[in-house]
């Protein structure tokens, strides 16, 4: 066998082959780190939608499969242990710069959309750290062949350690890291163990002492936290982040918007506004609360109890409670609860219930006068709660006389075939159902809030046309809650659309435009200070 570095004393030491051991479990962990995270880096500006996933997962399999093969070619050139770890300190050194690189590689991809920005930006961000990790597993293997001395049992024992290091880095990142740290928190521990592992190596085995300097590049990148955001407008009005949080299901926060007397406070999910009221009246400034409060009760004014799916800021649930409806509410974060009782004042005579909304229903005997739904998941309504088999256990939990609501962003004129599906939907679960736009279809381009009633009983026999009387509505709102409240809208005959299953359910691919461009209004309406 030549002498080389492969068969150095370093490389055939027993310590040797226990840190390369725990090399493999670290960097497979990571890879998952990475991944996992990257959702929370580009979520508030393209969603946590199917597209910005299947991003992530393809950056990640690319990135990995060309580390593979350039590792292999590498190490059979250059089999030193250390040019192994200077890739891993490399690695270690392009994590540490995901959180100062994020702001303008945003930037840049936004204008592409969402398939393509997320794509790009999760390829620039997150592709040649992955890439890099992936010409570890043909180095560690290259490596400790010459000391295993059975290519079969290496290759099989370094692949299940690595495969063991990912599942830890998976069930870690998911259920614990989001939970309690910080998105850059994340990232920068991330970094400092892949340059921790490199500096290790060559300060024990190749008494490069001087290696050990790297550690400190976290604390040199790392500033401790999201900066605070207090921004003067050019109008006069002053924005200011107040809370923000990286949860289980995406980037909360809280933002305060102040003008003299005016002061309004909105929760934001990954971006997008989830309610937003007004500090001193404590009304909703967004419309389509009103039409989840009023036509419901108009058409059922002595319901007694009310289920609210989705909480947001808890500006419905609290009004239904303010007309002496008991109301419970069902809401997958227990984070958006928290944020609802300490920044918008929710509180309830009824049962707050953490959990995903289609376990709920399959599993409570509960059944309400109201049920109400307002869930987003990135920019649309999760499928799997507007498939019929979830409406129609939405309806085995209504009372005889009850009623259902749904809020959602649609398209009622031009590419309507997924708002279309949905209203499909509902009336193969309920006998009537009755479409009220939150807005003049036959102006603009016919997109916006759609509110959409079902219940399972003919059509009562009450004229809606206008709101309740002594309905408060907020000044911000008023002025368009009152012109279009009580329209109905009917799709055409013949209008084109399917009724949504389990088993088939697209809405993430026919709305990906609808998203795209629900995305540009946010990034052209919100401070970037905000978003980042």
């Amino acid at each position: 066998m030549p002498v080389n570095a492969l068969t150095s004393k370093n490389a055939h030491s027993r310590s040797f082959v226990y840190y390369l051991v725990l090399t493999a479990v670290i960097c497979g962990a990571l890879v998952m780190v990475i991944e996992i995270l990257g959702s929370r880096v580009i979520g508030p500006f393209f969603g946590a939608s199917l597209f910005v996933w299947t991003s992530l997962i393809t950056v990640t399999l690319v990135a990995l499969a060309c580390g593979y093969a350039a590792g292999g070619v590498l190490s059979d050139k250059k089999g030193s242990p250390d040019y192994l770890y200077g890739i891993i300190l490399l690695a270690g050194v392009l994590v540490l710069l995901v959180p100062l690189l994020k702001g303008p590689v945003l930037r840049t991809a936004l204008p592409f959309g969402l398939r393509s920005g997320a794509f790009l930006s999760s390829l620039a961000l997150f592709g040649p750290a992955l890439f890099l990790l992936g010409c570890v597993s043909p180095y560690l293997i290259k490596i400790a062949a010459v000391e295993m001395r059975n290519i079969g049992r290496t290759v099989g024992v370094f692949y299940a350690i690595s495969t063991i290091g990912s599942f830890l880095g998976t069930v870690m990142t998911g259920f614990i890291f989001i939970a309690y740290f910080k998105v850059n928190q994340i990232f920068a521990v991330t970094g400092l163990l892949l340059v921790c592992l490199s500096a290790g190596y060559f300060v024990f085995w190749k008494g490069k002492r001087w290696v050990a300097a790297f550690v400190i590049l976290p604390f040199l990148l790392y500033h401790g936290g999201d900066t605070p955001v207090s921004k003067l407008r050019k109008s006069g009005t002053r924005v200011t982040k107040v809370f923000s949080k990286d949860g289980f299901y995406g980037n909360l926060k809280v933002v305060d918007y102040s003008y003299g007397e005016k002061h309004t406070r909105e929760l934001m999910i990954d971006g997008q506004i989830q309610g937003g009221i007004d500090m001193k009246s404590r009304l909703s400034v967004y419309g389509y609360s009103y039409f989840l409060e009023a036509l419901p009760y108009s058409i059922n004014p002595e319901g007694k109890n009310c289920l609210v799916i989705g909480l947001g800021a808890g500006v419905v649930p609290v009004w239904y409670e303010s007309r002496g409806v008991k109301t419970d509410v069902v809401d997958i974060d227990p984070d958006v609860v928290r944020i609802a009782r300490d920044y918008f004042g929710f509180s309830l005579r009824g049962d707050v219930i953490v959990s995903d909304a289609r376990y709920y229903l399959n599993t409570s005997n509960k059944k309400y006068d109201y049920v109400i739904m307002d869930v987003s998941n990135g920019d649309t309504t999760p499928g799997h709660i507007l498939s019929i088999e979830a409406l129609q256990l939405v309806r085995a939990r209504m009372t005889e006389r009850g009623i259902f609501a749904i809020n959602f962003i649609g398209s009622l004129r031009n590419e309507n075939f997924m708002t279309a599906s949905i209203v499909r939907t509902l009336e193969s679960a309920f006998t009537t159902v009755s479409i009220y736009p939150n807005f003049l279809p036959e102006e603009g381009d016919g997109i916006g809030n759609i509110t959409v009633l079902a219940y399972a009983y003919p059509f009562p026999l009450v004229d809606i046309k206008t709101l309740p009387a002594g309905f408060p509505v907020h000044p911000l709102a008023q002025e368009n809650v009152r012109r279009v409240f009580g329209q109905t809208f009917s799709f055409p005959q013949g209008t084109q659309a399917v009724v949504l299953s389990d088993d088939y359910n697209p809405i993430d691919f026919y709305d990906a435009w609808l998203k795209e461009r629900l995305r540009k209004g946010i990034i052209d309406n919100t401070d970037w200070e905000v978003l980042i």
